[in-house]
């Protein structure tokens, strides 16, 4: 799946007058960008066109993302009333993200709190750790717990505190174990591998009716995602492990 990709392969896994819960495919991007690829907001508003039968545009609000190499779940407004009220939650940190991610090694401690400094170079593309008085730095923080290894990889669970583009990926790599499939920061195992990075868990109140509500998906099984069976995990993470 990717540039092939339309509407209807999409998986909606919620949808009311106010919000669309989607799983985004791995290697889609969440706008158009540069590559002309298609986008998630593009297939959405073509969703909306065709199920809802509506006249010309539609709108669709992005109120998060995902890098485009992660997949899984993901959170759209379709009114800008719902938009404004989730881009307000996401800022108060009041939306809780959580990830599988396979990483190269095992980590020195089975749980931990990573709290680093990032600064993006757009020239490069890249997002670095750097001293945390530099210009341009803004904090970074996560939990991440190990649940299980093999085969020299580890299977580990992340709590996204703050949402920083790349985040997750710069600081495993900084901790010493990147993520499988990351060439861009410092995977040298599995090099046709996708990103093993997927958002697995979604949680947060409804922007209109208030009710709290979590979604959760299963990464792929396929390439290296099916080194590890996610069966026992999957309702553990939804737990306060961190």
């Amino acid at each position: 799946m990717g540039k092939d990709i339309t509407y209807k392969d999409l998986q909606i896994a919620y949808e009311d007058n106010h919000i669309l819960v989607v799983v985004k495919p791995a290697d889609v991007p969440c706008q158009a960008d540069e590559s002309g690829d298609v986008d998630m907001l593009t297939l959405l508003k073509q969703y909306r066109i065709e199920h809802e039968n509506k006249p010309g545009d539609a709108f669709v609000g992005l109120v998060h993302r995902l890098d485009r190499p992660t997949g899984g779940i993901m959170v759209f407004a379709k009114t800008s009333k719902a938009a404004e009220r989730l881009c307000k939650a996401i800022q108060n940190g009041e939306v809780e993200k959580k990830y599988f991610a396979i990483v190269e090694g095992t980590p020195r401690y089975s749980a931990d709190k990573l709290v680093n400094y990032l600064k993006k170079f757009p020239e490069q593309n890249v997002v670095r750790v750097v001293p945390q008085l530099t210009e341009g730095a803004k904090r970074a923080e996560l939990d991440y717990k190990v649940l299980a290894t093999k085969d020299g990889l580890s299977l580990v669970a992340v709590n996204l505190i703050t949402g920083r583009g790349h985040q997750i990926r710069v600081q495993m790599q900084h901790l010493g174990h990147p993520i499988v499939g990351d060439k861009r920061y410092g995977s040298g195992k599995y090099p046709n591998a996708p990103l093993c990075l997927w958002a697995t868990e979604l949680k947060f109140a409804h922007p209109v009716g208030g009710q709290e509500l979590v979604f959760r998906v299963y990464p792929p099984e396929e390439s290296v995602w099916a080194t590890f069976d996610y069966t026992p995990f999957l309702s553990v993470i939804i737990k306060n492990i961190y």
